[in-house]
């Protein structure tokens, strides 16, 4: 009964979370409008981090209570959920397009930023010749409160640039309807609320479900918290997919990739330096090739074609399996 009413709240955490989302990005988005900002550079910037923000809820509710394996499994698994099945299902529906710019400019920055974290949290084990040796539960390494601060100042950097370029190549702005500035702000605030408390929820119950089933906390952070985390790009991403509507797919994929480590792990590492352990530096390393893949696949054509979409999901079913079984 107990474990029932555990994922009964679990639940409604994740309710919490996207609905949540969806009302801090409106009420940001409306309140950006009234002050004419462009439309391009809130959706670089508000709507991305709005996408974001049930990761960041639950990160840093898992590293304010010391549970750091789900703060950094949360990151890892939401990244390689939205690389190969949020992208893979999207190909299916419909073969997805990919501008110049993410080759050139985001793919690397991804790929940097995971090698980045990756060193950090394993470069002690790995240059010492220790790593192969290490069960999956043994501490390989920490990302520290530096490195925290060093992905922060990267993420600033990397949206800072986006909004530079983005207002040196403006597009034009179509009249719309604006939100009264008292319906902007409650929106915000119901959203906010919504979203720490459906965080909250969603990591205690977690917690729970995951030491009755005997499952590990990195475990139920890389596939179930992930997984529900990521349902708001997913659910976005078909919507778009659906109506042939994918051109920024790629592009909004992988810079969700980049603020998640960049934002979520940094804001982490900085509340509580995070242990990391053997089983999440292997799950690095697949995030770094399935990032490199996708790269891969998005500059044969440039473009993701259907069979690749389909190599991209059965991969990911494949590494729950791996996880799994693990």
């Amino acid at each position: 009964m107990i474990i029932i009413l555990q994922i009964l709240l679990l639940l409604a955490g994740f309710v919490g979370l996207i609905k949540g989302a969806d009302f801090f990005v409106d009420g940001s988005a409306s309140l950006a409008r009234n002050f004419k900002v462009p439309g391009l550079i809130v959706g670089l910037t508000i709507v991305s981090l709005g996408t974001s923000c049930p990761e960041l809820a639950v990160s840093t509710s898992a590293a304010l209570q010391g549970s750091n394996e789900i703060a950094l499994s949360n990151v890892i698994g939401s990244n390689i959920f939205n690389t190969l099945v949020v992208l893979g299902v999207c190909a299916l529906f419909h073969p997805i397009p990919v501008d110049v710019k993410v080759l050139r400019r985001d793919f690397p920055v991804c790929i940097g930023a995971t090698v980045f974290v990756f060193l950090m949290a394993a470069g002690a084990a790995l240059f010492g010749g220790r790593l192969s040796g290490l069960s999956m539960a043994d501490e390989a390494g920490t990302v520290s409160r530096i490195a925290g601060v060093i992905l922060l100042i990267a993420m600033v950097a990397y949206i800072s640039y986006l909004v530079i370029d983005a207002r040196k190549h403006p597009e034009k702005e179509e009249d719309e309807k604006k939100t009264p500035i008292w319906k902007c702000f409650l929106f915000i605030v119901i959203g906010i609320a919504m979203i720490v408390g459906g965080g909250e929820a969603v990591v205690y119950s977690a917690k729970e479900i995951a030491r009755a089933a005997g499952m590990t906390e990195t475990l139920i952070g890389l596939t179930i918290i992930a997984v529900g985390t990521s349902l708001p790009e997913l659910v976005t991403s078909v919507v778009a997919a659906r109506k042939g509507q994918v051109e920024m797919a790629v592009g909004n994929a992988i810079g969700s990739n980049i603020l998640n480590i960049c934002l979520i792990l940094g804001v982490s590492s900085v509340i509580n330096p995070v242990a990391v352990n053997a089983a999440s530096v292997y799950d690095m390393i697949i995030l770094l090739g399935i990032t490199v893949l996708t790269m891969i696949f998005s500059a044969t054509g440039r473009k993701i074609n259907r069979i690749e979409g389909l190599i991209m999901v059965l991969a990911y079913a494949g590494d729950v399996v791996f996880a799994a079984l693990r």
